[in-house]
């Protein structure tokens, strides 16, 4: 009974059906273009093609051109970090410098000052010397 009640099968066209349409011949290249997409080259392998880059090809409408974008956008804020970072520390590295160099100038007027007074020393000095 189950049988009796199941639609009959469907049929297939006719051939006679698809006698009514031409013929068309493509091109190898427009024939890969259908069946691929146009990013194929002709004797191309899949791999082949997706180790080439992946410009031009209309079917991603702009997303692979936005994703390369948006990757160098966020290479940006990562560098942008970075180089704050690194300013920080050249500032850092700078006052350090100034601070050395101070204390050098100072430690050399320092000793500048030592010598002066020495030399006025040993000057007073020398006549009592003399008289030895």
């Amino acid at each position: 009974e189950a049988a009796s009640t199941s639609p009959p099968p469907s049929q297939l066209p006719s051939a006679s059906r698809r006698e009514d349409r031409p013929e068309v011949t493509l091109l190898p290249r427009k024939r890969l273009d259908i069946a691929f997409g146009p990013r194929y080259e002709e004797g191309e392998s899949s791999s082949a093609a997706a180790a080439r880059p992946a410009g031009g090809f209309r079917a991603d409408y702009g997303f692979t051109e936005r994703q390369l974008l948006a990757g160098r956008l966020n290479m940006l804020f990562r560098d942008r970090r970075a180089y704050a970072h690194t300013r920080l520390l050249m500032e850092a590295e700078a006052g350090m410098s100034r601070e050395a160099w101070t204390q050098a100038i100072d430690a050399c007027d320092l000793v500048h000052g030592e010598v002066i007074s020495l030399r006025t020393t040993v000057l007073g000095q020398i006549p009592e010397i003399r008289e030895l």
